[in-house]
């Protein structure tokens, strides 16, 4: 403590170190991101039904009031991964710059591009499986998820396009098709590479064994286009 004189020459006590600090302001959106991560996280390991708020909170080093606040309750929450998952992998796609790359190129960076996400990120499987078990009804309800996916089917259709008037490509595929195909191909794989380990008697995660996997898919999916 020090003294201090006022101008009516009164002696007064202060602290020193001033006047207290206003406090540390909340970032909206640092806050919000942080819950979807650990909302994301939850909901890949235990599904919609298994997931519990308090969790989340938890994870996210938040609290029950403010994820209600940020979001209205766990199933809005859970829309909300959904449509950041379903951004993150289309965002991904767009920087690839396919547009830029030859049709038959173009084709193999995306082929290659869906099984090294994939693979990095379960995650995003594990989502979409939870989903289907619910038939869809969440995204169903969201403009976003259909917003998504129009400028994606889109990016295709033009990459095939190229290819029909290069000579490199067959007419008549169908874009919507071909994405299917591209994604089921290595989505099977992953999903189900514990049962078809024991089937095959294959370590379907090793090195070679993945390896030889994305050649197979690039060699299909480019077999599937050309004339």
């Amino acid at each position: 403590m020090t003294l201090v004189t006022t101008p009516a020459g009164q002696a007064s006590r202060t602290t020193k170190a001033g006047a207290a600090k206003p406090p540390k302001q909340r970032d909206p959106e640092v806050t919000r991101a942080r819950i979807l991560e650990a909302a994301k996280m939850e909901f890949a390991k235990l599904g919609l039904t298994g997931a519990r708020v308090e969790a989340i909170a938890t994870r996210s080093k938040a609290n029950k009031r403010m994820i209600y606040h940020y979001f209205g309750g766990k199933e809005q929450l859970f829309v909300a991964v959904l449509e950041s998952a379903y951004a993150d992998i289309r965002t991904a796609e767009l920087k690839l710059d396919l547009d830029h790359l030859s049709p038959e190129e173009a084709i193999v960076a995306l082929t290659t591009h869906t099984w090294n996400y994939y693979l990095k990120h379960p995650e995003f499987m594990t989502l979409v499986n939870s989903e289907n078990l619910h038939k869809a009804s969440h995204l169903k309800k969201s403009e976003r998820f259909r917003e998504l996916h129009h400028d994606f089917i889109s990016m295709l259709q033009r990459i095939l396009d190229r290819g029909v008037e290069a000579g490199v490509f067959r007419s008549g595929v169908d874009a919507r098709q071909l994405h299917i195909t591209m994604a089921a191909i290595g989505y099977y794989y992953l999903t189900n590479r514990h049962t078809s380990g024991l089937i095959f008697d294959i370590d379907f995660m090793s090195k070679d064994a993945l390896k030889a996997r994305l050649d197979f898919n690039i060699e299909t999916v480019l077999r599937l286009l050309r004339p």
